[in-house]
C-alpha cells in the first residue's frame, strides 16, 4: 500500500503535497532572459554580480552577453574600467510564438 503525502481539505478535496521551490531545476525564462533582465535593472552590474543573481558561472554570463551583443539585443559601452550595458528594447523576441512582441514588452512585464 503506497502512502500519499497529499492532504484533504475540510471540503473533502485532496490537495497535492507542496513542493520546495529551491529543488526545482527549471524556470519559465532562459538564462539569456535572466541576464537581460539583470542588466536592464542595473546596467552597471559587473558580470560576476550578474552570475550570482542568475545562478550560473561568470563564464556562462560572458557567453550570454556576447550572444546578446552579437544579435543586437544589448550594447556594451566601456566607462573607465567598467562596462555599462544598454538593452535595446525595440528588438523582437526570438521565438515565433513571441515574435509579435519585443524585449521591452517582456522587461515591462517582469520589472518591478
Amino acid at each position: 500500500m503506497s502512502q500519499s503525502n497529499a492532504h484533504t481539505t475540510p471540503a473533502g478535496t485532496e490537495v497535492p503535497p507542496s513542493t520546495d521551490a529551491s529543488k526545482s531545476r527549471w524556470t519559465f525564462l532562459s538564462n539569456h532572459a535572466h541576464v537581460l533582465i539583470a542588466l536592464y535593472a542595473d546596467p552597471d552590474l559587473v558580470l560576476r554580480e550578474v552570475a550570482l543573481k542568475v545562478g550560473i558561472t561568470e563564464r556562462g554570463v560572458q557567453r550570454i552577453v556576447q550572444d546578446l551583443e552579437d544579435e543586437g539585443y544589448i550594447r556594451r559601452e566601456k566607462m573607465g574600467r567598467k562596462n555599462h550595458y544598454q538593452v535595446i528594447t525595440h528588438q523582437p523576441l526570438r521565438h515565433p510564438l513571441e515574435a509579435h512582441r519585443n524585449i521591452g514588452d517582456l522587461l515591462r512585464l517582469i520589472s518591478r
